[in-house]
């Protein structure tokens, strides 16, 4: 579903507060997206309750419920787990994963709002989700007149809004103040192989696990914790930048010259991500195109920065210099005069 318009979750939101009721919506999206979490607060909206149905974890029978006698003839009992007094969100996750018979019962309640000879009540909401064949999660093809009965959008994370929820959520305040610094780490591709990457999900879970010490963390559990939940590259800047919060380091006295950069081995992860905030703020304050007066003389300091970094790692100093995950590059101008300055600045030192 590529071509699919990408929504963030307040205009996903809205987009269901304006179509639900005439035309069912399917969400795609990869794992710990917060696909879940946006329908739950859309239906919490509307005074609704919420039914989720997990595709994966359904049998026909939980669907279509059991027969029993009544005269003489039989009828299906529906299942208490869909039967309600009135309406309500249906939310039919993971339906790309369900079986063919599960998701043939799932057409019925998205074409007809109805599961053998139960009705839903009027006015109920149904909306279904899944994950995507990228995203290295069990998922099964839709039948094609499954996907012609339900507009189809994609959804993806924004800080920004993560960040509001994370704040009223009384998360742990380093994860909130990471992700301010490092928006980009809210999520990263999902692995090939069986390992932790990060999700907004992860990252709450990491906020919500770290708010459960009662005294400060210590470094081996920050690391426990992060590695165990996020992205190993994210996690090694996360331990790096709760290290900084600790003011052990701070990058604006190296850049007034009243620090330097870590040079211990164990202070590696913290380089690392004194490296990645160095890079971001020549990313704020260098322009595209060189120009005299105050950044010259940033520019400078920079470059000579720049060399001392290479001395200590050179594979860190290179962080500085080459494109991040989202293609951003430091300015042409700069990264020459690195390249050419490198040399007499190193031997300099």
């Amino acid at each position: 579903m590529n071509e699919c318009q990408s929504l963030k979750p307040s205009e996903l939101k809205d987009l269901l507060l304006q179509v639900s009721t005439v035309c069912s919506v399917f969400i795609w999206g990869p794992p710990g997206i917060g696909k879940s979490s946006v329908i739950r607060t859309f239906a919490d909206e509307l005074g609704m309750e919420c039914v989720t149905l997990i595709g994966q974890q359904l049998l026909p029978e939980d669907l279509m419920g059991v027969p029993k006698i009544e005269g003489n003839v039989s009828v299906f009992c529906p299942p208490s787990n869909i039967v309600r007094d009135k309406p309500f969100v249906l939310f039919l996750d993971e339906l790309n994963a369900a079986s063919s018979e599960i998701q043939k019962a799932f057409m019925s309640l998205i074409l007809d709002k109805r599961v053998g000879n139960y009705v839903l009540p009027k006015g109920t909401i149904v909306i279904a989700a899944g994950n995507r064949s990228e995203d290295s999660a069990l998922v099964k093809t839709l039948p094609t007149p499954l996907i012609n009965r339900m507009l189809h959008v994609q959804m993806h994370a924004d800080p920004d809004e993560w960040l509001a929820w994370a704040q009223s959520a009384n998360l742990h305040p380093t994860v909130i103040n990471y992700i301010k610094q490092k928006p980009e780490h809210i999520v990263s591709a999902v692995p090939k192989v069986q390992q932790p990457f990060s999700t907004p999900r992860s990252w709450a879970l990491l906020g919500a696990a770290m708010s459960e010490y009662k005294e400060a963390l210590t470094e081996p559990q920050i690391k426990a914790l992060a590695f165990g939940l996020v992205a190993g590259q994210h996690a090694n800047t996360f331990v790096g930048f709760a290290r900084l919060e600790n003011n052990q380091f701070l990058l604006n006295n190296i850049l007034d010259g009243k620090a330097k950069w870590p040079d211990k081995p164990k202070d590696r992860d913290l380089l690392y991500f004194l490296a990645q905030a160095f890079r971001s703020q020549l990313l704020k304050t260098l322009p595209a195109v060189k120009s005299e007066g105050k950044i010259k003389e940033f520019a400078y300091t920079a470059k000579g920065l720049i060399a001392d970094l290479a001395g200590i790692a050179p594979e860190v100093a290179k962080i500085v210099l080459i494109a991040d995950e989202n293609g951003k590059e430091i300015p042409n101008w700069f990264a020459l005069e690195v390249f050419r300055d490198l040399p007499l600045l190193a031997a300099k030192k």
